[in-house]
């Protein structure tokens, strides 16, 4: 399927997935306040916009996701690599981590607030707890499936260990992190909402507990279609750097998702 097919697909499903937004509830009876229209939806963000702040809340939360994002990556890949490279390290450390990642992460929320109080840290923290795991398990997965044949053939030429690693180990893992890095996009924004639930003052998760409080289901919704926007370009921004990173190397050993 050519590009233009595809385009006129997403086009239509959304033409259509809009018009049963519109239209639905008030074929099958549901009121306003169970589930609002589109129209209903966009004024409530028009009003929200004007006299709630909704920007400055969408950007807050955005701030956050990129923050949280960009540590959590950083640390998957510290620790993935570090693993990778060292069984010994990765024997000590795994039931650790494992029990880290099995702790449910709703958990931590409270917690982070007690300590650092209602500021933006513990959604911070939040979202670089779910995002670590995804972006460190596929980072040392890749690193102990380099090619060992390849290891040696490079040792031969009298590479020392940080070359071995830079021309040979790390780019053989970049098609893996980069699949960890989309689907730790997608959970930053988790975190952090889970963590504007728990304890917030600002953020759309804050809007979204405040609309809630007040019976504002049109409220609800637009604090949701902001939280799935700043997903959204967060996996995109993922698959565009992805693009220009892994140019070189053919399309099916990408990942497709």
């Amino acid at each position: 399927m050519n590009n233009s097919s595809t385009l006129w697909g997403s086009a239509v499903l959304l033409a259509l997935t809009l018009s049963l937004w519109q239209w639905a509830p008030g074929w099958v009876g549901l009121p306003e306040y169970i589930f609002p229209t589109l129209t209903s939806t966009v004024v409530e963000a028009g009003r929200m916009w004007s006299e709630s702040q909704l920007l400055q809340h969408s950007g807050i939360t955005a701030l956050e996701v990129f923050l949280g994002f960009v540590l959590g990556s950083l640390l998957g890949i510290a620790v993935g690599v570090a693993l990778g490279l060292s069984p010994t390290a990765e024997a000590v450390l795994s039931p650790y981590i494992l029990a880290l990642q099995i702790a449910p992460k709703v958990a931590f929320a409270p917690l982070f607030v007690m300590w650092l109080g209602y500021t933006m840290y513990p959604k911070i923290l939040v979202a670089i707890l779910i995002v670590f795991f995804p972006v460190m398990i596929n980072v040392l997965a890749a690193i102990r499936t380099v090619d060992p044949d390849m290891v040696n053939l490079v040792r031969t030429l009298n590479a020392t260990r940080w070359q071995i690693f830079t021309l040979l180990e790390f780019p053989s893992a970049l098609p893996n992190l980069f699949s960890g890095l989309r689907i730790a996009s997608t959970l930053a924004v988790i975190g952090v909402t889970v963590g504007e639930l728990v304890g917030g003052n600002l953020g759309l998760g804050f809007l979204l507990v405040a609309s809630e409080g007040q019976g504002n289901t049109a409220g609800v919704f637009v604090a949701i279609t902001g939280l799935t926007v700043i997903g959204i370009v967060a996996y995109a921004a993922v698959i565009l750097i992805e693009k220009k990173v892994l140019h070189y190397m053919p399309k099916a050993s990408r990942t497709t998702v």
